[in-house]
């Protein structure tokens, strides 16, 4: 029902770094434990990062760990996702939305719609070797 926008990607090379950023009209983010996802064509969606709504706890696939960084700005409303030393796997359109846990030690899944947010149209994040 709110659509959210992603936006930030683009082209580096390997061992570069990007900044993306999601935000949404109408509703506010902080108010839910958001997370970031990354799709390649003919592969299904995968869990990249996620923070709970008071911003205390923050996950991230093993992946990822190290050097992706999530954070919030409730000023502005919007989510960032800090990407440093970027490899040729994180290529992938990246997608925000929201993100809980099928249990309590469950993986980390987006909300099953109908949900809070419509998928956005994702930011493209390429990594040239």
């Amino acid at each position: 029902q709110v659509k959210l926008v992603e936006s930030g990607g683009g082209l580096v090379q390997a061992g570069g770094s990007l900044t993306l950023s999601c935000t949404a009209s109408g509703r506010t983010l902080s108010h839910y434990s958001m997370g970031w996802f990354r799709q390649t064509p003919g592969e299904e969606r995968e869990f990249v990062a996620a923070m709970s709504h008071t911003g205390r706890n923050t996950y991230y696939a093993d992946s990822v760990k190290g050097r992706f960084t999530m954070s919030r700005d409730d000023a502005k409303n919007t989510l960032s996702l800090q990407m440093n030393n970027l490899k040729p796997e994180d290529t992938a359109v990246y997608y925000c939305n929201e993100a809980h846990k099928e249990s309590v030690d469950g993986p980390i899944v987006p909300q099953s719609p109908p949900g809070n947010f419509d998928w956005g149209q994702g930011t493209q994040v390429t990594v040239s070797s």
